[in-house]
């Protein structure tokens, strides 16, 4: 059991410090977006499966809440939180689809939508993103190691230098809590 605790840390601690200069200016540059679109009067559109959906809600309730600080709401959603639509959108069109037609229904010019995808594949990932640039939204995309087909339909990529996918997502919990921070910062009334 220590050989894999000791591993579980390894890996996981060699994988941020790794994150860390592969990606920091990406990710000021993720929170600038989300900064730029929610001053304009734009919301963030969050979306993934199993446990990047998980985070994509996690990072809506830190947005609509608060993270760290007091401060006005930003308008975030996670498009995997409605299980009726989810089911209906899968049943009726294709669960390729479930995150495309809510941004058809709610997605606007100056929005931002961000994708969870580990590996960066995920159809509906793909399809979300591919549609929300269509709409004129900006797109976030968090990923593991290159990307996939979602580094195609993403103006920001946040890929993480790794494959294993509980790495992967470990990463996207600090990227996207330092994001959170920063985009609260910059709503934060001064004293």
């Amino acid at each position: 059991m220590d050989d894999v605790i000791q591993r579980c840390f390894d890996e996981a601690s060699g994988v941020l410090g790794e994150t860390r200069g592969h990606l920091a200016g990406r990710i000021a540059e993720a929170a600038a977006v989300i900064i730029d679109a929610c001053r304009a009067g734009g919301g963030v559109f969050l979306f993934g499966n199993g446990g990047s959906a998980a985070d994509a809600q996690h990072i809506a309730c830190e947005l609509v809440g608060r993270f760290l600080a007091e401060r006005p709401a930003i308008r975030a959603e996670a498009l995997s939180a409605n299980a009726a639509v989810l089911t209906a959108l899968g049943n009726d069109y294709d669960f390729e689809r479930v995150f495309a037609r809510q941004l058809e229904a709610n997605g606007r010019p100056g929005d931002v939508a961000v994708g969870l995808s580990t590996s960066g594949d995920s159809p509906n990932v793909v399809a979300g993103l591919a549609t929300a640039r269509k709409i004129g939204m900006k797109t976030i995309a968090f990923t593991g190691a290159g990307g996939g087909r979602c580094a195609a339909c993403a103006d920001v990529l946040l890929d993480v230098p790794a494959r294993n996918t509980p790495v992967v997502q470990q990463a996207h919990m600090v990227i996207y809590h330092a994001i959170c921070e920063l985009v609260e910062a910059a709503f934060v009334a001064p004293p």
